[in-house]
């Protein structure tokens, strides 16, 4: 089987599955992009709208421990993105499998990237998104996270604020229910939220048939770790100048 081919009956029948990196030996992040946009098209062919862009692997605090030393890209969609309503919000974790939640920055482009970045964004918000791993115990390469849509589940914005400075500044604390579980700063993802989109603009130069477009909504990755999530729980997440969030999950 190709493996866009098992990408596409994968995310129609999730469950945990080898690494796709041990099954199709030499494959490479490019072979990996090339499966995801296999992926997108049969999506985008059954309805989907895409409407934004995930990057990951941002925060390099975390390279070490998940054995991935650089960030990835993935797509948004209809489906899956989620507007925060009075900073709340309640997401289903049908289909996901070992869901996990990040808190992070996301910007809006009110037109495509140019020369000078901060003229082509809209406005930020702070967003979370629930990110996935079809591979056990979340064992990944570089090249497993390209071909899987940058492990993309949800995202989930909070209220749109107009774009300011000092975002490598930004505290993210992640709460569980009433208890801290972790807390992070903006400098995690490359330096800030801009930089990190400023990498996102970068890495798309080589995915001229991907080029990011006006309106999408781009979030720039986690400023703590990630953490896993079940059904019934709560969190919520504060975050420095942003309005908060509290999702329930279901």
């Amino acid at each position: 089987m190709e493996l866009a081919e098992e990408l596409v009956q994968l995310h129609d029948a999730p469950r945990e599955v080898a690494p796709f990196s041990q099954r199709y030996p030499g494959l490479t992040p490019a072979a990996g992009y090339v499966a995801a946009q296999r992926l997108h098209e049969h999506r985008v062919a059954r309805g989907w709208q895409p409407v934004g862009r995930k990057i990951g692997f941002t925060n390099r605090t975390l390279w070490q421990r998940y054995g991935v030393h650089e960030p990835m890209w993935g797509r948004v969609y209809d489906r899956t993105l989620i507007h925060a309503r009075d900073n709340e919000a309640s997401v289903a974790l049908d289909g996901l499998v070992q869901p996990r939640i990040e808190p992070e920055i996301a910007f809006k482009l009110k037109k495509a990237p140019g020369e000078n970045l901060a003229d082509c964004i809209e406005w930020m918000a702070h967003s979370v998104e629930i990110v996935q791993c079809h591979h056990p115990q979340w064992k990944v390469t570089i090249a497993d996270c390209t071909a899987d849509n940058g492990l993309h589940g949800r995202l989930i914005v909070g209220a749109p604020i107009p774009l300011r400075d000092n975002l490598a500044r930004v505290e993210a604390r992640l709460f569980k229910g009433d208890r801290l579980v972790d807390k992070g700063v903006g400098a995690n993802v490359l330096g800030g939220p801009m930089l990190s989109l400023v990498h996102l603009v970068e890495l798309l130069k080589k995915h001229p048939d991907a080029p990011l477009t006006t309106g999408e909504i781009i979030t720039t990755g986690v400023l703590t770790d990630a953490h896993p999530v079940a059904r019934g729980e709560t969190w919520r997440t504060e975050v420095t100048g942003f309005p908060g969030l509290s999702i329930t999950f279901k």
